[in-house]
């Protein structure tokens, strides 16, 4: 689950960069080699490294170093060092050994990164501490080490196989010369995930390396398309394999019906998703038809549907329509001839006429937040490893939401190991009564081409037509029957409608991946929307990005178009949402205590001229929510459509200035008061000194304010994702540490993500839960 801010930014400082071949060949010295122990290479041998610092707060920095292989030759390691000036002091570092004698700073290759082809180039970074003045290093020497020759290449034989579905093919690979030392050989794979290798790393040594190893690759039952495999290894030229899933021309393929069960309202439909398990021989006509039981039950559309060998495991809709009097179960039949029929029922329920639940102005007001339990045992676990913090198990008594960010967390249990909706719910109705409803919150992630501007945390769907079906029929329908069951319970629903997905719309549609899944996010969003607002006990909330997207007066301008055109082609227009919400999943602050005229002139120059605003005046959320309202409602919303603001890590505590720092320079002047401690607005990823913001809060700026309420969506301690490293080619660069982002003008930046570890979205990230506690404002 992740998200985060996919957009254009700036640049926030300027970056002090010192290569270090260029830099002493300026001053007439020689790059060193061989010193400090380090093995002696031939000529052909070479590294440089660049020093930078990416953030300066005053008293501490983070440095960084960018080495690159500038040989002819592949190295097994590197050496830098280079001496500071000040009285710099190492504070930590990361993907190296960093050490400090004196002035003089020291740092070695880690395990993963010493070997560098020639021409590629990795990262290390560190914090220091310092007082006074911070200037660069006047040099910096870099030196290498491990063989001076070329390896060789991988060999694969074949190079290319088709696999029939449900089977399995084999290809070889070999080295073709000896290694120095033991060479492990890792398998990746790109496009048709039908298709796996095992194993995905093959060990070579000296003695072997012409002997071919064996790689089986397994294709699924349902799957088509073509996969490569890439062999690679660390100095030898990479192999790769084309690998092509074909329809099996032997066996029947099985009837699939999802869901088997559910229950439909009087007067209203219900969708089940149909498809085949794998391809057949030929074209086939299934048919769906009720066999016995309620006759106020009957299908209304997908009676007939035709697979082919291409589109067989594409489920395709079958509409189930209640009338507005019967009650009771049906049986319904999915046939085709020569294949085994199957059955889904479906359970007519009457509409509610008393103790209905009715659709308030404001659904957190006298209801009682449901805790996810889910969370609250990661919390507790977490705060019982940590000595019993009681700072830490107090978070599990603040209301956080439920992802649904895939088909399968709907259900729940499996591979994902969550509580599915369906229990979710049910403890929830139990917890409420009819005078104090229980409220749970729950987050709408899985549109076709899901956020397209980013990697950590891209979907399960593709951005096609038949994308769009599956996430219809697959997705959104089977929610909706499951909150439709609880249409009379004492329970409100308030739903989250697909992060940064329409504001990609607004501002990305430079990007291919943008333009191409936009009229499938619109359509995918109208028909979300059309689906749970007729379930009276829920309420949508639309993401509408935050400050820092959308907060520009060109962007924000842009906005209303957008969303207008979602929310009017829905049935019941402006009714089918009851607000929206920003900063979900962000850091933004709900409010710069100290920056709150952005016109105010410092040393000539407006305060939203700094490099960390670059001329956008919203400078927090609380400004951007209300002018953002403000534009929607002169647009045609109406005034009723309040903001919620996901204040789970906006904190940035533990403490926050009080008192304005003067400054005759613009930027100084802003680093000074701000309380958004990263280095680049625009920096979204597991970001370090985050803390924990307001908790949960209904109304909590009066009944008059635009602002409705304060929640926690993100669950703080959750990651928002990866990025790939030398193990695992998946995740998202701007989560590396060592990485940079930049402003879309030419200014680079640190990520300002969590230095030393590399958690996959969605999954527990000790480190930085305990981080958000410490720096939670208010105090935990």
């Amino acid at each position: 689950m992740r998200l985060r801010a996919r957009h254009a930014m700036w640049r926030l400082r300027r970056t002090i960069t010192v290569t270090a071949a260029a830099l002493l060949a300026a001053l007439g010295l020689a790059v060193a080699g061989g010193a400090g122990g380090v093995p002696a290479v031939a000529a052909t041998s070479s590294c440089s490294a660049a020093y930078s610092v990416q953030t300066d707060w005053g008293s501490g920095f983070t440095a960084s170093l960018n080495i690159t292989n500038n040989g002819t030759a592949a190295i097994t390691g590197w050496t830098v060092t280079y001496t500071y000036a000040g009285n710099q002091t190492l504070s930590n570092g990361w993907n190296g050994t960093w050490s400090q004698s004196g002035k003089t700073v020291t740092v070695t290759n880690a395990s993963y990164n010493g070997s560098l082809a020639a021409g590629a180039s990795t990262t290390a970074g560190a914090n220091f501490n310092y007082s006074g003045t911070n200037a660069a290093p006047a040099s910096v020497a870099c030196t290498p080490s491990g063989s001076t020759t070329t390896p060789g290449s991988i060999t694969a034989t074949p190079s290319s196989l088709n696999v029939t579905q449900g089977s399995t093919g084999t290809f070889t690979l070999a080295l073709s010369s000896a290694p120095t030392a033991n060479e492990t050989v890792s398998i990746t794979a790109s496009g048709n995930t039908g298709l796996t290798a095992s194993p995905t790393s093959l060990t070579f040594t000296p003695s072997n390396f012409s002997t071919p190893q064996t790689v089986t690759v397994t294709a699924n039952a349902t799957g088509t398309g073509t996969t490569t495999f890439t062999a690679s290894g660390s100095g030898y030229t990479a192999a790769t394999v084309t690998a092509t899933e074909v329809p099996s021309s032997n066996g029947t393929p099985n009837l699939m019906v999802s869901p088997a069960s559910q229950t439909i309202t009087q007067g209203t439909t219900g969708t089940v998703g149909v498809s085949l398990s794998s391809a057949p021989s030929s074209n086939v006509t299934v048919s769906v038809a009720r066999t016995s039981g309620n006759t106020g039950l009957s299908v209304t559309a997908g009676s007939s549907l035709t697979f082919t060998p291409t589109n067989f495991a594409t489920a395709q809709s079958v509409t189930i329509t209640a009338d507005s009097s019967s009650s009771g179960a049906a049986t319904f039949t999915v046939s085709a001839s020569g294949l085994t029929s199957v059955t889904f029922t479906a359970t007519e329920a009457a509409a509610c006429t008393s103790n209905c639940a009715t659709h308030v102005a404001d659904p957190f007001t006298g209801a009682k937040p449901y805790l996810n339990p889910d969370y609250v045992k990661e919390v507790q676990a977490q705060a019982a490893a940590d000595g019993n913090s009681a700072a830490e198990a107090a978070v599990a008594n603040s209301q956080t939401a439920i992802w649904l960010d895939t088909i399968a967390a709907i259900n729940g249990g499996g591979t994902t190991g969550r509580t599915g909706l369906q229990q979710q719910l049910t403890n929830a109705a139990a917890q409420g009564t009819t005078g104090t409803p229980s409220l749970a919150e729950i987050v709408i992630y899985d549109l076709p081409g899901r956020d397209c501007a980013a990697l950590a945390s891209n979907g399960e769907i593709p951005a096609t037509s038949a994308g769009l079906t599956e996430y219809e029929s697959q997705y959104i329908d089977p929610i909706a029957s499951i909150l439709n069951q609880f249409a009379s319970s004492p329970i409100r629903v308030v739903a989250i409608i697909e992060p940064d997905s329409l504001p990609n719309v607004v501002t990305n549609q430079s990007k291919s991946a943008c333009s191409t899944a936009t009229p499938y996010y619109e359509t995918g969003i109208t028909y979300a929307l059309n689906k749970l607002h007729a379930i009276p006990n829920v309420y949508n909330y639309m993401d509408i990005a935050h400050s820092a997207w959308l907060g520009w007066p060109s962007n924000m301008s842009g906005t209303p178009t957008v969303y207008n055109t979602v929310v009017k082609n829905t049935t019941a227009g402006y009714a089918s949402i009851d607000g929206f919400i920003s900063d979900t999943a962000n850091y933004t602050p709900t409010q710069e205590p100290l920056l709150t005229n952005p016109t105010l002139s410092v040393g000539g120059q407006p305060v939203d001229s700094a490099t960390f605003y670059q001329y956008n005046p919203t400078f927090d959320e609380l400004t951007y929510d209300t002018q953002m309202y403000n534009t929607l409602v002169s647009a045609g919303f109406p005034s009723s459509k309040k903001f919620l603001i996901d204040t789970s890590r906006n904190g940035w505590g533990p403490t926050h200035p009080t008192t304005i720092t003067s400054a005759s320079d613009v930027n100084t002047y802003v680093t000074d008061n701000k309380i958004d401690k990263r280095p680049f607005r625009g920096d979204w990823c597991n970001q370090n000194n985050a803390g924990i913001g307001a908790r949960p809060t209904d109304q909590p700026l009066g009944a008059s304010s635009p602002i409705l309420a304060f929640v926690w969506i993100k669950p703080p301690g959750e990651s928002d994702g990866d990025y790939p490293t030398s193990t695992h080619s998946h995740g998202d660069p701007h989560c590396d540490p060592g990485g940079t982002n930049t402003d879309g003008n030419g200014g680079t930046y640190s990520t300002g993500s969590i230095p030393g570890y590399d958690v996959p979205a969605g999954q527990w990230f000790a480190f930085e839960f305990q981080m958000l506690v410490k720096n939670a404002f208010p105090a935990m």
